[in-house]
């Protein structure tokens, strides 16, 4: 039988392990940097994820166009999972695996900054994208779950929650990317208020 409480309480855990763990704070912080200089040198943030992960790259993406805690100017981020017209083409010609890949090799730019969502880390098309992101010198984020993955070894900087339970997971890559829009609104916003 399903328990509320130990869902919750494994929810709580998780995110105070995150609270606990300076090294991945000092990680977030370094994000909400290149976020920044992303966009103090007029260039644009790539999001992209599958399945939950997916609804998380265009909420993530929301919050930077439209506006996190207050009114201000919007920010240049694009979800990579939206354009249904574009993803099949892609699907059709290439293949699944190459989704994102393909939109990083037609729109990304030497600054722009890349985030792949994927909570096992090991997502083809975020790996493939990842790569992609490299070698056009794009900076690359990652966001997983706690067990190593192909993205250890591609991303600039990952973010590893500390749980491999894919609910939890998510909860916590929403928490983080809430942070990362607020401090990055304040920031280059905040006298605005």
């Amino acid at each position: 039988m399903f328990d509320i409480k130990k869902y919750i309480n494994d929810s709580i855990s998780t995110k105070k392990a995150i609270f606990d763990d300076d090294q991945l704070i000092s990680k977030i912080l370094n994000v909400v940097d290149i976020i920044i200089q992303c966009y103090r040198n007029d260039n644009k943030v790539l999001i992209a994820g599958n399945g939950g992960s997916a609804a998380d790259a265009q909420h993530f993406a929301g919050e930077l166009v439209s506006k996190f805690y207050f009114d201000r100017p919007g920010l240049a981020a694009f979800s990579l999972s939206t354009d249904t017209s574009v993803l099949t083409a892609i699907g059709n010609d290439y293949g699944y695996d190459h989704s994102f890949e393909r939109q990083i090799q037609a729109n990304g730019k030497k600054g722009d900054v890349f985030i792949g969502i994927s909570t096992s880390g090991n997502s083809k098309n975020i790996v493939l994208a990842s790569q992609k992101a490299k070698e056009k010198g794009l900076s690359v984020i990652s966001m997983v779950g706690e067990k190593a993955c192909l993205l250890d070894d591609i991303a600039d900087i990952v973010i590893k929650v500390p749980s491999s339970v894919t609910p939890t997971v998510q909860e916590s890559h929403l928490m983080i990317y809430h942070m990362i829009c607020a401090m990055v609104e304040d920031k280059i916003f905040g006298e605005q208020k």
